[in-house]
C-alpha cells in the first residue's frame, strides 16, 4: 500500500490529475477527522480540507518524499485549521441569547412610521394652510418660531390678551380638523343639506 501510494505520488508530482484525484480518495477520511478535531466543527472542517487539498495540489511539486505523504498532508492540514481558526476568531461574536428580541425603537428607521409622519406632516400643513390668516399668523409665530405672547401681540399690532385668544382659538381649530370627534363632519353635512 505504502509503495502504491508512493508511486501515486509521483505520478501526481509528474502532472497525472488522476493519481492526485486517487490519492485524495485515499486520504480524505483522514484528513476530514484531523481536520474536525482540529477545528471542532463538521462544517468549518470541510472548508479546512477543501483548502488543505487545494494547497497540496500547488506544492505537490515541492514535495521531497523525506516523509509519508499523509504526514506530510497532516502537517498541511493543521497549517490550515490554524489559519481557519485564527479567521474565526477574528470574526468571533457573540450569539444572542434565544429570549432576547432586537427591536429598533427609533422611528426614523422604520419605513412605515416614517410614512405616518410624513402623511401627519401633510395633513397637518394642509390643516395650518385652511386657518384664517390671523389664527395661521398666531399659530406659525408662536409654535413655530416660538415667540412669547407679547413679541407676537408687538409684531401682530394686537394686545397680548388678543394674542393668546387667537392661539387658544387657531389651536382648537387645528385639534377639530386633525382629530374630528365621530360624527362631527356627519352633522355639518347635514345641516349643509
Amino acid at each position: 500500500m505504502v509503495a502504491a501510494r508512493a508511486a501515486l505520488v509521483d505520478a501526481a508530482r509528474g502532472g497525472d490529475r488522476a493519481a492526485f484525484d486517487e490519492l485524495v480518495r485515499a486520504t480524505s477520511a483522514e484528513t476530514y477527522t484531523l481536520a474536525v478535531r482540529l477545528v471542532g466543527d463538521e462544517e468549518d472542517a470541510k472548508d479546512v480540507v477543501q483548502e488543505t487539498y487545494l494547497r497540496a495540489y500547488r506544492g505537490l511539486a515541492r514535495f521531497r518524499g523525506d516523509a509519508q505523504f499523509s504526514t506530510w498532508l497532516y502537517r498541511i492540514t493543521a497549517n490550515c485549521a490554524a489559519t481557519h481558526l485564527g479567521r474565526r476568531r477574528r470574526h468571533r461574536h457573540d450569539p444572542l441569547p434565544d429570549d432576547d428580541v432586537v427591536v429598533d425603537i427609533d422611528p426614523s428607521h422604520d419605513p412605515e412610521a416614517r410614512a405616518d409622519l410624513a402623511a401627519d406632516r401633510d395633513l397637518l400643513t394642509a390643516a395650518l394652510a385652511d386657518l384664517p390668516p390671523r389664527l395661521r399668523a398666531v399659530i406659525v409665530l408662536r409654535d413655530i418660531y416660538d415667540l412669547p405672547h407679547e413679541a407676537i401681540a408687538a409684531e401682530l399690532g394686537i394686545s397680548t390678551s388678543a394674542a393668546k385668544v387667537r392661539l387658544h382659538r387657531a389651536r382648537r381649530k387645528l385639534r377639530e380638523e386633525l382629530y374630528p370627534r365621530p360624527g362631527a363632519h356627519d352633522g355639518e353635512a347635514a345641516r349643509a343639506v
